[in-house]
């Protein structure tokens, strides 16, 4: 315990933030065939089905991400005629009051196709959820990182068609921050970022895929006749979900953790910690490492110890090799702090 605190000054303590990304691959393979879909599990609610890197039984399995649909109260294809259209709007309001929030009037907002709510225009009401796992995304996904490349050809072989890639282009310096679940981006389906052309939102932080329908106007997702809107109306989610997950031939993105720090400079001048609070630095009352009395005093640096403002140790940072301080020099310590 030491006897002898110095105080920080201004200009001793700097906080600092680093921003550490991961290349996060996701192959169709994994999602779907692999494992002859033992790694997807559906659940008897059948709300939503869950992807697993591994077959989920499996003490190995790592949970990857979910997927569900959901319809807007406002949609065409919503009605009492639709095979579990109360959950399907369930889901879209729950979401959509995550992701987008309420109104002045405390009505929740649809999903907005540009992010410009006050202005009206498209909304998404027919959509597919993708959301990730924590252990993929860590604090958020990377700006302009996410591509998402599905197939477009028929039911039985959706990969022998054109592949259509999806991602939050431009992303790095356009994305909004109107949600209250932090920033997100808009979605295209090619790299020259047009407006009125989003397809989808992606959620930076909530690690969640908003998908419009209408990506797969034109493509067979139920059999040899079915169209998406076939698909909304008469499927249940599990099977809207698989239809989704069989079409997914690729994911890349780059997640993101934060790195906060704060650094401390411990300076150490020429008269200052050149005693030893040890015992052992003294017998019968004389310093043990001076041979006579004229000799400077030595000490050696082994460790830093922060106290808070009542002298309570907080933590201790170990110094990699001893270090010899007497009058003859001056030091600064750096101690970093990260958390």
């Amino acid at each position: 315990m030491a006897t002898i605190y110095k105080t920080f000054l201004n200009n001793d303590v700097v906080s600092t933030r680093t921003l550490l990304h991961e290349a996060i691959p996701i192959t169709g393979t994994i999602v779907s065939g692999t494992y002859s879909d033992n790694n997807i599990k559906n659940y008897a609610h059948g709300m939503f089905q869950s992807v697993y890197d591994y077959p989920y039984l499996s003490s190995s399995a790592n949970h990857i991400f979910d997927i569900t649909v959901g319809l807007s109260p406002n949609s065409a294809l919503s009605s009492s005629a639709n095979q579990q259209n109360a959950k399907k709007i369930n889901v879209y309001n729950q979401m959509a009051q995550v992701l987008a929030g309420n109104d002045v009037n405390g009505n929740i907002l649809e999903f907005d196709q540009d992010g410009n709510i006050l202005a009206g225009g498209t909304k998404l009401q027919e959509v597919f959820f993708v959301n990730f796992s924590r252990l993929l995304i860590k604090d958020e996904i990377k700006k302009d990182s996410f591509r998402l490349v599905l197939g477009t050809g028929s039911f039985s072989t959706p990969f022998d068609g054109p592949l259509k890639v999806v991602g939050d282009y431009g992303a790095q310096n356009e994305y909004r921050v109107n949600s209250p679940a932090g920033e997100y981006g808009i979605l295209y389906t090619g790299s020259a970022v047009i407006e009125g052309t989003g397809v989808g939102l992606l959620f930076y932080q909530a690690g969640i895929a908003v998908l419009t329908a209408s990506l797969f106007v034109g493509a067979t997702m139920t059999g040899s006749t079915g169209n998406v809107s076939n698909l909304l109306q008469t499927s249940s989610m599990e099977v809207a979900a698989n239809s989704l997950r069989r079409r997914i031939n690729d994911i890349d993105f780059n997640n993101t953790t934060e790195l906060n720090s704060t650094i401390y400079f411990c300076r150490l001048n020429h008269n200052e910690f050149n005693y030893s609070s040890n015992p052992t630095y003294l017998s019968s009352s004389k310093i043990v490492v001076k041979n006579t009395q004229l000799d400077n005093p030595v000490s050696y640096i082994t460790s830093v110890g922060l106290y808070s403002a009542d002298n309570e140790l907080l933590a201790v940072a170990k110094l990699s090799e001893p270090l010899k301080k007497d009058p003859a020099n001056e030091m600064i310590l750096r101690v970093r702090l990260d958390y």
